[in-house]
């Protein structure tokens, strides 16, 4: 059994049908399980559960991946820097990890991506100690890897990267990890638990949480965002993946609960790769505090951070700061000293909040670890702080290990590492390119895989869909139409910023793109003029929220 429920939605060219379906099995199911939150790890204990037979619910305040899980690095790595603070198992899990998201369950998504590692006589780490770190690198990864690290003498870094600073540079060494789309990774994977018969719904908060007569919570009431109307969902267990929201959940079963999570803030920008033409993804040390940092070729830019702070406001609300933009500026400047980078070179900016697990002892920021803590309340909420996007698959299969005991009946084992994602069918292992592949049908088989069909045959049947969103991007107007039908995009954010990344990407947002884009979203989502206008300015005010230029 695929674990696909009696009556499941199937999605279809019609959002809207879709959400209704859905929303009646919510109403009219008894779930095995009913997850909340929606970002990578949510997705992933959906995925994990259907392929083990149970029936499953997730529901998402936003949109999928629109809190952490699409405000990462984009990497997948076995953490090179975790090395440094001795924490091998963290290293150990997440090299394997990474393997069989490289060349089994994500092909199309997850590439690997060669790293440069320069050191410099001042640098706290010394030559010797970091190539022996990173052979230690090779080794937890059992040598799995692309290519094994190799040394570099100081003219061969610079030959690599001949904008980097030469003063005071003893060496370095080229390692491999991964890069990944982080937002379509999350998403990918709750398409893949969706066509496992699990009732996905984004745009769908909880509210409250009930128990029975003996105190174990027994339903959860869920408000539609989208037409405001609620329901009461019942399960046999709950988990909670809410991320920077753990807490807040947390509360609505237990108002006197204490909180877990020490949060920190990310920050990233993106500039052209005019103005810094990285050949590697290089390690580079904060200005002010020799954070480890990157500069990562990222489609047709360079993506460069991130920042490490503590955060205490309203999680929603998490944003760029200008001193995190002098910071992360600064600290390219001094690596690359001929960059000579201003704030107006920054293309956009996006900050995201890491969901770390509150610490004994008081630690710097970048100190806190970033292993995964699972806690269970009396009532039975199951919660999860901490964690990696590298390592999202086997934290979930430590979370359906431990709730399938509440099912009442056997359930399958974990499955995850043998089965892959939806797009990844027929794809090799790759390398991440320099530059994003051109438009047309390379493009949509670079971002789709093996779903690339679906977005081809939209363009095939329509001439306009076929054109470009914007000249320095190759996201097509058929992508949109895409997201909305099939990936369950419900805003234009979602499918600007997430379905496709126009909103970083791109250095001609502008209202005009955005009612153009609104105008052919509208048809398929039935939006009226008035809610045309609305989405305009949410994405507007979103655009200017993350930093992006709006000319």
């Amino acid at each position: 059994m695929s674990g696909a429920t009696q009556g499941s939605a199937s999605p279809g060219s019609n959002a809207q049908e879709y959400r209704h379906a859905t929303w009646h099995q919510l109403q009219s199911e008894v779930f095995d399980l009913l997850i909340i939150g929606g970002g990578i790890n949510g997705a992933a204990v959906a995925r994990d559960a259907v392929l083990r037979g149970m029936s499953v619910a997730l529901v998402e305040r936003s949109d999928f991946a629109s809190g952490t899980s699409s405000r990462s690095s984009k990497l997948i790595h076995g953490g090179v820097r975790y090395l440094e603070q001795g924490d091998i198992g963290l290293v150990l899990e997440a090299c394997r990890e990474r393997d069989l998201l490289r060349t089994r369950i994500a092909p199309h998504l997850v590439r690997a991506q060669r790293f440069l590692f320069p050191i410099y006589a001042d640098d706290s780490l010394s030559l010797w100690k970091m190539r022996a770190g990173l052979l230690a690198y090779d080794m937890l990864a059992a040598f799995r890897n692309v290519e094994p690290h190799r040394g570099l003498g100081a003219a061969e870094v610079m030959a690599e990267e001949p904008g980097l600073l030469s003063e005071g540079l003893t060496g370095g060494a080229v390692y491999w990890d991964c890069s990944t789309d982080d937002a379509r990774l999350t998403v990918e994977t709750v398409l893949a638990a969706r066509s496992g018969g699990a009732a996905v719904l984004n745009y769908a908060e909880v509210v409250a949480l009930d128990k029975d007569s003996t105190g174990r919570l027994a339903s959860a009431v869920v408000r539609d965002l989208e037409l405001g109307r609620e329901a009461r969902v019942r399960a046999r267990c709950f988990v909670n993946t809410s991320g920077p929201w753990l807490d807040a959940l947390r509360k609505l079963d237990d108002g006197g609960t204490p909180p877990r999570l020490r949060v920190t803030k990310g920050a990233h920008v993106i500039l052209d790769r005019a103005r810094l033409p990285v050949n590697n993804a290089v390690v580079i040390r904060g200005a002010v505090d020799d954070r480890v940092m990157f500069a990562i070729p990222w489609q047709t830019r360079v993506l460069v951070g991130t920042t490490d702070t503590w955060y205490e406001g309203d999680p929603a609300e998490v944003s760029v700061e200008k001193e995190d933009v002098d910071y992360i500026l600064a600290s390219v400047n001094r690596a690359f000293p001929t960059a000579d980078l201003l704030a107006g070179d920054v293309v956009s900016s996006y900050a995201g909040l890491r969901p770390l697990v509150q610490p004994e002892d008081e630690l710097d920021e970048s100190d806190v670890s970033r292993d995964d803590q699972v806690f269970e309340s009396p009532s039975g909420l199951v919660s999860l702080g901490g964690g990696k996007l590298t390592t999202h698959r086997h934290v979930a299969e430590r979370i359906v290990n431990r709730v399938a005991r509440w099912v009442g009946r056997p359930v399958g084992r974990c499955r995850t590492a043998q089965v892959p994602l939806p797009g990844a069918a027929g794809v090799e292992p790759g390398v991440a390119m320099h530059r994003a592949p051109g438009s047309g049908e390379e493009h949509v088989r670079w971002r789709y895989g093996a779903r690339a069909a679906e977005v081809s045959a939209l363009v095939r049947g329509d001439e306009e869909l076929a054109t470009g969103l914007v000249d320095d991007t190759p996201d097509l107007k058929a992508e949109l139409v895409h997201a909305v039908d099939q990936e369950m995009a419900m805003s234009l954010e979602d499918a600007l910023t997430r379905r496709t990344h126009v909103t970083l990407e791109s250095a001609q947002v502008s209202e005009q793109l955005a009612r153009s884009a609104a105008g052919l979203l509208a048809k398929h989502l039935g939006w009226d003029d008035e809610r045309v206008e609305l989405e305009v300015k949410k994405y507007l005010a979103s655009v200017q929220f993350c930093g992006a230029t709006t000319p």
